[in-house]
């Protein structure tokens, strides 16, 4: 029989591991790790994530991060750019690079890219990269000028990176320090000495099964599955690798859903106190994004619009115990708080206290204007 859990001890247990309730004192590359990475298309929101969960924090620190290689930055989990350590992030590239999406029929189709002409541009863009870090139209007009690669300029050059993602997942390349308004890219040995190329996949997938599960467990495969590539595994894959970790896994009963859990943890999972901490999380956290914003346990179905809205944007939240009870943004020097009504009555307080600390942080005179919006 499998040991049980309330939901409200295993939200309350993810904050803590979350840096959240208490605010830790982590540096930021292992806050970074503590969240298996930090989802960082916009800056200034992965900046913001990390030093929310920092007792004490200064602007700057993760830029200086990237520049010393205690991070990269790269395409990875889903196909989003994060911030990652060079040391846990590989396992988690090695993973995604296991899906060999640019391998599938539909993929091949829309790119007009074959494996055999992605595996040439593999090798053309490393040996671009070899002089250093080069702009997206530096690395499309070295590449293009190679015999063969001419139709890829075009591709190289796209904003959205999609011929790049998979050369970033099979460890090729990562971006490296900007130049003024212009990315540039680098191989990953080159951003980083930490970085010892990709493990084997018999090391990966326990390595990232592991992280997820310190950080958002109990959980299910199916949740892992999403997270790490939107649904791109397939089940008995997935199941395998969970399989091979037998020996470290429990089973868990969190309120009739079953979920997987390390055994280390479990004493402490099932000794944790359930709490109401009240936090602001910037847009694209990771407490919405590690379970994903279909977890109706994290984000209320009903809301999920709110929080999940067009071209993936995904936005600042108000969370309470571990739960979404609001959004947020910022208008000039207000906080506009939009509190779910039937959250029931705003904790104000509470609330002007995280918009304090916010303040803060970003070093700005703000003011809390909190509104109860319905359904």
């Amino acid at each position: 029989m499998s040991t049980r859990i309330t939901r409200k001890q295993v939200l309350a247990w993810r904050l803590r591991r979350h840096l959240l309730d208490p605010v830790g004192r982590l540096a930021v590359p292992r806050v970074v790790d503590r969240l298996c990475g930090v989802q960082a298309q916009v800056a200034s929101t992965a900046e913001l994530a990390i030093r929310l969960r920092r007792e004490t924090s200064r602007p700057g620190e993760v830029e200086r991060a990237l520049r010393d290689g205690r991070l990269i930055k790269t395409w990875a989990m889903r196909g989003t750019l994060h911030l990652l350590t060079p040391e846990e992030g590989a396992s988690f590239l090695a993973l995604v690079a296991a899906g060999r999406s640019w391998e599938r029929p539909s993929w091949q189709r829309y790119f007009d890219m074959t494996p055999t002409q992605i595996e040439a541009l593999r090798r053309a863009v490393r040996a671009a990269l070899e002089g250093g870090p080069l702009t997206r139209d530096e690395l499309a007009a070295a590449v293009s000028a190679r015999r063969g690669m001419r139709h890829v300029g075009e591709g190289l050059r796209s904003g959205w990176g999609t011929l790049l993602k998979p050369l970033a997942w099979q460890g090729d390349v990562c971006f490296g320090p900007s130049r003024g308004r212009n990315v540039t890219f680098v191989r990953p040995e080159d951003a980083s000495a930490r970085w010892s190329g990709l493990p084997a996949l018999e090391q990966a997938a326990p390595n990232a099964i592991v992280a997820y599960l310190r950080a958002y467990g109990p959980a299910t495969i199916d949740a892992f599955g999403s997270w790490l590539a939107g649904g791109w595994f397939g089940i008995r894959q997935l199941r395998g690798w969970f399989d091979a970790l037998q020996d470290r896994l429990v089973e868990i009963d969190v309120e009739g859903v079953r979920a997987h859990a390390l055994a280390e943890d479990l004493d402490e999972l099932a000794t944790t106190t359930p709490t109401t901490a009240i936090r602001l999380l910037p847009g694209f956290d990771q407490w919405v994004l590690g379970p994903g914003t279909a977890d109706g346990h994290v984000v209320p179905a009903a809301r999920r619009t709110a929080v999940s809205r067009q071209s993936g944007w995904i936005s600042p939240v108000v969370v309470v115990g571990g739960v979404v009870h609001g959004t947020w943004e910022l208008d000039d020097g207000q906080v506009r708080v939009a509190w779910f009504e039937e959250a029931g009555r705003p904790r104000r307080k509470a609330l002007q206290a995280e918009v304090a600390r916010l303040s803060s942080i970003l070093d700005r005179e703000l003011r809390a204007v909190i509104e109860v919006v319905g359904s």
